[in-house]
């Protein structure tokens, strides 16, 4: 009430007072000279109080009127002024020092560097100043603000929570707003062991779409489906948000995940009605060309020759590098197959084909028991046409797995892509014959027989990827049929529209074309689609991120350490520097005035 009263009141600082009673105004607020105390209210009888009690010789001394005071009024004006504008100067300097720091951190955060390599970053451009900068005094001037920027290893830690903090309040903000929201969920062990459970979010803000990192939770002891749904649970709530908002939970499979009553997408359900549960298609595509019978022993002795060379002896794997240098072969080495990784089977087998002559010689060199056993293997016909034909094979499947790979790919981009690759498989199982060939090249080129496994193979793929994709369908929310018939119809019959799909896109296409006052039906079911998920391969990138920024790291991280190191590196969005270092989550204790 009595802030009201006195905006009512007016009350405003008269200039008089400054003689007077030796007061200036900043920022409307009446301000001592002699002292520099700071009144809260522009009042007369509160400045007379504090002059005649606080400086009552003041009057003695400089008498009222005279020039002497006049002077000294003056005099302490400026000094004040003077004062000021130092402190002022020293406020914009500690905050562009705090501002660069801050730099220096996301960088190094986003190529997932250590904190100490932030005082290598200060060494290197002090060298480099005094390379470049040729005038002494602009050297100086410029050397003592890059030593005033704190960016120690200690310094960088507060920093990276800076800014991991700023970019998760932004990432709420946006998130709070959002009508719906998609949800990947992967859980895996890092390399100290740690089980941690990945959230990656899709949504639509009102302007695009964003994929980004919700949260990295660690995860103690078991990691059934009602432990990963408390987790998830008491983050939503914690974040304030609204679980019920979910349309659409994507999960690696695992029992954990996928289990119908006790699993995380069923107890999801129960608080999510609206919310739709699905098998990464990734990871199912992987599903489907698993090996069995003769294929899966000709994989296993295929690798196994691999370890032989590679994982024997240091000895004998520098031996057969040396070789491969000394027959000037094309690739330096072979790879080594990890079912972790997905495309490391396809790479294996042919890297493999690739440098068989140079195997056949190094095995033919070697004393060892085991080298004589696989070089009577690689002297079979049936089973080089095999390893020819799993190259093949393998080499298709890999190209569709980098299509379905990466960011920004919505459910149906996904399922058009492996609806593609199901008619190739059609035309693959036509081409597999001596007269063609045109798809199994180094089949082709090694000249060996077509067996009744490989086109075996070939059917099982076809049958697998149609038991799978087939009948794959997702449910719509409850809506108006109506009006959506009649909106699409309109949609369908502009020419105009039909064009700009075609350029922009479907993305661009619903969120900068499409009028929602126009279409609001056909709009919002576009969205409310679009916002799904089709992959778990952003928590599956997040887990390497993860491993990288462990691995370089030479000081121990916390697990909010990591978590902020992770949010930097994958964030969508960069923070305003020069705004953060003047907020409150920046402090300047490193500056002394």
């Amino acid at each position: 009430m009595s802030s009201l009263r006195i905006d009512s009141e007016n009350r405003q600082f008269n200039n008089e007072w400054t003689e007077k009673y030796a007061f200036i105004a900043v920022d409307a607020n009446p301000v001592c000279l002699i002292c520099n105390e700071c009144l809260a209210v522009s009042k007369e009888y509160n400045l007379r109080r504090h002059f005649n009690t606080t400086h009552a010789k003041f009057n003695t001394t400089f008498p009222p009127g005279s020039a002497a005071r006049k002077q000294k009024i003056s005099g302490l004006t400026l000094c004040y002024e003077q004062r000021r504008r130092i402190l002022f100067r020293a406020c914009t300097d500690q905050e562009r020092a705090t501002a660069a720091s801050l730099r220096v951190a996301w960088i190094l955060g986003k190529k997932k560097k250590p904190f100490t390599d932030s005082e290598t970053v200060k060494e290197c451009m002090l060298a480099s100043i005094e390379e470049v900068v040729t005038d002494e005094k602009t050297r100086k001037s410029v050397i003592d603000s890059i030593r005033q920027i704190p960016i120690s290893d200690t310094s960088n830690i507060r920093r990276v929570e800076s800014l991991a903090s700023d970019v998760f309040e932004t990432l709420m903000d946006k998130l709070r707003k959002a009508e719906v929201m998609s949800l990947a969920v992967d859980e895996s062990t890092d390399n100290s062991d740690v089980a941690q459970l990945c959230l990656y979010v899709r949504f639509y803000d009102g302007a695009c779409f964003h994929e980004d990192l919700l949260g990295l939770i660690p995860l103690e002891g078991q990691t059934t489906g009602e432990i990963l749904f408390a987790k998830i649970s008491a983050f939503f709530e914690e974040n304030n948000l609204d679980l019920a908002r979910i349309n659409m939970l994507v999960t690696d499979g695992a029992p954990s995940m996928v289990g119908r009553d006790q699993g995380l997408a069923a107890r999801m359900a129960a608080v999510a009605p609206q919310m739709r549960s699905l098998h990464c298609l990734i990871h199912q595509s992987l599903l489907c060309a698993k090996l069995s019978g003769e294929l899966k022993e000709t994989m296993d002795s295929v690798m196994a020759i691999i370890n032989f060379i590679r994982c024997t002896s240091s000895l004998q794997h520098r031996l057969f590098r040396k070789l491969l240098a000394d027959m000037s072969a094309e690739y330096k080495d072979l790879l080594i197959h990890n079912d972790i990784r997905w495309l490391s089977k396809g790479n294996a087998l042919k890297r493999f084909c690739e440098l068989k002559e140079e195997i056949l010689v190094f095995l033919q060199s070697s004393k060892l028991k085991k080298a004589g056993k696989f070089l009577s293997l690689m002297g079979n016909n049936e089973f080089n046409a095999t390893v020819c034909f799993l190259s093949d094979v393998f080499y298709h499947l890999n190209q569709l797995n980098m299509e379905l790979q990466g960011r920004d790919k919505t459910v149906f981009e996904l399922v058009e892509k492996l609806r593609a690759f199901q008619r190739k498989l059609s035309l693959f199982s036509a081409d597999l014959c001596p007269e063609k060939m045109l798809h199994f090249p180094t089949l082709r080129k090694s000249g060996l027989q077509i067996t009744e496994v490989m086109s075996g193979f070939i059917d099982s793929l076809k049958n697998n990827f149609a038991t799978r994709f087939d009948d794959f369908s997702i449910s719509i929310p409850s809506l108006d049929e109506s009006f959506l018939q009649l909106e699409l119809i309109d949609i369908q019959s502009s020419d105009d529209l039909q064009q700009s799909l075609q350029q922009a896109g479907y993305e661009k296409f619903w969120t900068h074309v499409v009028s929602q006052e126009k279409f609001p039906h056909s709009r919002g079911l576009a969205l409310f689609l679009l916002t799904m998920f089709g992959s778990t391969y952003t928590c599956e990138s997040s887990f390497s991120h993860m491993n990288a920024i462990k691995t370089h790291n030479r000081i121990s991280l916390t697990d909010q350490n990591l978590q902020h190191c992770l949010r930097i590196a994958l964030s969508t969005y960069t923070p305003d520097f020069t705004a953060l270092a003047k907020s409150k989550k920046c402090h300047f204790s490193h500056y002394k005035l």
